[in-house]
């Protein structure tokens, strides 16, 4: 059936008989509509107006907005009109940049627009744009973090403002159920693999033990502290169930990572090896020094010196933040191998691949290039 739409005057005469407490089968007979058009219309007499928004008082009133307007056409500063309404500067200078600049600024037109900004609930973006979301997505499923994938958008789409989107409104809408604009089974690709925001303690295995004849870090070349050349490596070890192990190796001017199986275990011979041998088909450029931290693991540090020329320098004891890169590498690399997983399966090809994708990501210190662009440029 047909819905009939009804006229300005059959409004009128329904509200009309409607507030005298006619019957509807009067006031139908009365308007000449049918019955479901004039119960549709007493549906929309008895719903309650629509409340007028709660302004914060820390909000621009109209009235202010129409003291600005006249300041502004009056030729004042917006310091002196803000003075004048005994509001902050850049309050003021922020009403008048989002809402047209000093020659467009209309203060009705700003307080629609305030007033339209104030309604709740909104819609997200990720909601409202189809392709976005479909791109978001799928760079989630890389297990790129929502702060790679903001940065990303805005190198990859420079000029489609459309393609936009911060890394908060992706969390929001992992999180919030009801602002759930992705789906919800995406959170296992987040590197903590939480549904929620909420710190979660484990204790960390280091295997700290006493070394000899180290060089510590602060006799390390003020260019690898600076990052300015590359060649200078961060190293460690993460561990998983039974103790078993992979080294972790990164490159501190482009973030680049290596990572080398332990099949055998991670004892201080077995680790020098590897290491040698990895470091070693590096070309010469990129063999300047590596830093680790005082594990015992590294005690073999002289045998991997003589091997590859690299010398060693070690981190003070309970410091992991001087070798930040490395720590921060390692809680990536949680997303792929998680706390209290075997890792004796992983072979080094499966190593290879998952240092590939890690050197793919764009990170933000990089200015959201990839550590892999990184050092291709550094070495050219």
């Amino acid at each position: 059936m047909t819905r009939v739409q009804l006229s300005d005057e059959a409004r009128r005469r329904i509200g009309e008989l409607w507030a005298q407490g006619a019957p509807p089968w009067m006031i139908r007979q009365e308007a000449g509509v049918n019955r479901h058009a004039v119960l549709r219309e007493i549906r929309r007499l008895q719903r309650p107006p629509p409340r007028e928004p709660v302004r914060s008082r820390l909000r621009l009133s109209l009235v202010e907005r129409e003291e600005i307007s006249r300041g502004l056409a009056g030729g004042e500063s917006l310091r002196a009109i803000a003075r004048r309404l005994s509001r902050s500067p850049s309050t003021v200078c922020r009403e008048v940049a989002g809402h047209g600049g000093r020659r467009r600024y209309r203060a009705c037109d700003a307080d629609r627009a305030a007033l339209k900004a104030m309604r709740r609930p909104k819609r997200m973006k990720l909601g409202q744009c189809e392709r976005l979301r479909a791109v978001v997505e799928a760079k989630l499923e890389l297990r790129w973090s929502p702060e790679q994938i903001s940065g990303w958008l805005v190198n990859e789409f420079p000029d489609d403002p459309e393609m936009r989107v911060s890394h908060e409104t992706i969390y929001l809408s992992l999180f919030v159920q009801a602002k759930g604009s992705l789906r919800k089974e995406l959170t296992q690709y987040l590197r903590t693999r939480r549904g929620s925001r909420r710190p979660v303690g484990h204790s960390v295995i280091n295997g700290q033990g006493q070394l000899h004849d180290i060089v510590n870090i602060r006799e390390r070349p003020a260019e690898a502290e600076d990052r300015a050349v590359p060649g200078h490596w961060e190293g460690d070890l993460i561990f998983g169930k039974g103790m078993s192990a992979v080294a972790t190796l990164v490159e501190r001017h482009s973030r680049f990572v290596m990572l080398i199986a332990l099949p055998h275990g991670h004892r201080a011979e077995l680790v020098a090896d590897a290491l040698s041998a990895k470091i070693g088909e590096l070309p010469d450029q990129l063999k300047r020094s590596l830093t680790w931290d005082q594990g015992k693991e590294m005690a073999q540090h002289a045998r991997f010196t003589v091997a590859t020329g690299v010398p060693v320098y070690f981190c003070d004891p309970r410091s992991p933040w001087q070798r930040g890169s490395n720590e921060n590498t390692n809680g990536l690399l949680r997303q792929y191998f998680p706390k209290r997983s075997d890792l004796k399966p992983f072979s080094q090809d499966d190593l290879d691949a998952v240092a590939a994708e890690l050197n793919d990501r764009p990170r933000q210190t990089l200015g959201f290039k990839s550590p892999s662009q990184a050092l291709d440029a550094a070495l050219r």
